[in-house]
């Protein structure tokens, strides 16, 4: 860290930290022909669409206003949702930097002809960057995780981060080395 960048954070106030359960969420939504795709089943980026929205609220809920989506780390479809199918968007909060913060989101359909209990459709992983009026990053309370799912959950949001960076690290270095032996984009 630079010392103008550790001379800011120290003027910065200290942010409380809040509990997972204060913005965790769940978002239902009924399934129609209009979200189906040409195989009949319900298209992904209705389901992708669902997601960040269940996300987003979550994020915004938790960082105190607005937040956008940084990307998204993984999406699993693990199961085909039908037409009638009531899609449960559950989400919360995994981990939190200091302008940044991960959002976990687990995906169940209910199917609307058995009494079977919702079935596990999907998941994802989505990075969220809470920001002020004019776009800019600002800062995010810590997350406080309450049970030991909640524990796992955040350190397995420490492990994806660390692996994004890296990612990132590795393919700037390609890109660096490829353009040093004049290979360009």
């Amino acid at each position: 860290m630079t010392d103008q960048a550790s001379a800011a954070e120290s003027e910065t106030p200290d942010i409380p930290g809040k509990p997972i359960s204060a913005s965790r969420t769940t978002l239902s939504h009924i399934m129609t022909h209009a979200d189906t795709n040409l195989l009949g089943t319900v298209h992904g980026g209705v389901i992708m669409k669902l997601v960040d929205d269940a996300a987003g609220a979550v994020a915004g809920r938790h960082s105190g206003g607005p937040a956008v989506t940084a990307s998204m780390d993984e999406m699993a479809f693990l199961e085909p949702v039908r037409v009638g199918d009531l899609v449960h968007v559950k989400a919360q909060v995994n981990w939190t930097g200091r302008t940044s913060m991960e959002v976990g989101v687990r995906v169940l359909a209910e199917r609307w002809n058995e009494s079977d209990p919702a079935t596990h459709v999907g998941s994802a992983y989505l990075v969220f960057a809470a920001v002020d009026a004019d776009g800019k990053p600002r800062r995010v309370p810590p997350v406080l995780p309450e049970t030991e799912r909640d524990k796992r959950r955040n350190q397995e949001a420490q492990i994806r981060r660390t692996h994004r960076l890296a990612r990132r690290r590795e393919i700037l270095e390609l890109r660096e080395r490829r353009a040093a032996e004049g290979f360009g984009d």
